[in-house]
Parts: structure tokens; C-alpha cells; sequence
């Protein structure tokens, strides 16, 4: 994990919330210490975390460094994202713009609506029968 002064972000989609850190240099990319292709095993969520980097062409100007929980990695992802996004802002107001028009700033807000009693899950009700 790098040392010094760093840039947080903290990102959050369905119950995962992750904290993300950037240092100056290298670029180093770990989630929960592990490297990020490891933590993450499919390339459309490396895709989607990696996405603010690429959208601000910074892939090898800073190292990363991210403590998520919660969730499942779907979600967990997407937190990473805007966290990533977040902290990227805090390091250069400049990349506001383009990160705003890739969509990385607006946090998803949905998540999973409660069981209600009488049915058997949020909205599915038992099966009417007329006979």
C-alpha cells in the first residue's frame, strides 16, 4: 500500500461502499490489497472501475487504492467507480467536464425495496385463485 499524500473519494451503489485513495505515481491498482483483475474476475466490471481513469487519460499518473465492503461485486464496482470518480476530483477540478458527461459523478440510488408482510417478497403476492 503506497505512503504519503493522498486524494479520497467515497463511493456507494446498493449496500456496498468503498474507499477509495489516490497517490501520486505509479499505477498501481489494488482492491482490498489484492490487484484489481484479481479482485474483480470479470472484464466488463474491471471495464467499469477502470472507467474514470481512462475518461480522464490519468491510467499511469496515480496509484490506487480502494477498501470496499458490502454488497455483492456487481455492486461493489459500481461503488468503486464513483468513489474513483470522486477522489479524481478532488485531485483536479479540470476533470469535472468530461466525467460529468461520461455519467461517473451521479450516484445510482437504487436499492433493494423491503418484504412487505402478507406477501412473499417486496411486490409478489401469492397466486389469486377464483375456484
Amino acid at each position: 500500500m503506497p505512503v504519503g499524500k493522498y486524494y479520497e473519494g467515497i463511493g456507494r451503489r446498493k449496500s456496498a461502499v468503498a474507499r477509495v485513495r489516490l497517490f501520486a505515481g505509479g499505477g498501481a491498482f489494488t482492491v482490498n490489497e489484492r490487484p484489481v483483475q484479481e479482485y474483480f474476475p470479470l472484464t466488463g466490471q474491471v471495464n467499469k472501475v477502470m472507467r474514470p481513469l481512462v475518461t480522464t487519460q490519468n491510467e499511469q499518473r496515480f496509484a490506487v487504492s480502494v477498501q470496499v465492503r458490502g454488497g455483492g461485486l456487481n455492486g461493489q464496482s459500481d461503488a468503486v467507480a464513483l468513489g474513483l470518480a470522486r477522489a479524481l476530483l478532488a485531485a483536479d477540478v479540470n476533470f469535472k467536464s468530461p466525467l460529468r458527461r461520461a455519467g461517473l459523478l451521479t450516484r445510482d440510488a437504487r436499492e433493494k425495496e423491503r418484504k412487505k408482510p402478507g406477501l412473499k417478497k417486496a411486490r409478489k403476492a401469492k397466486q389469486y385463485t377464483k375456484r
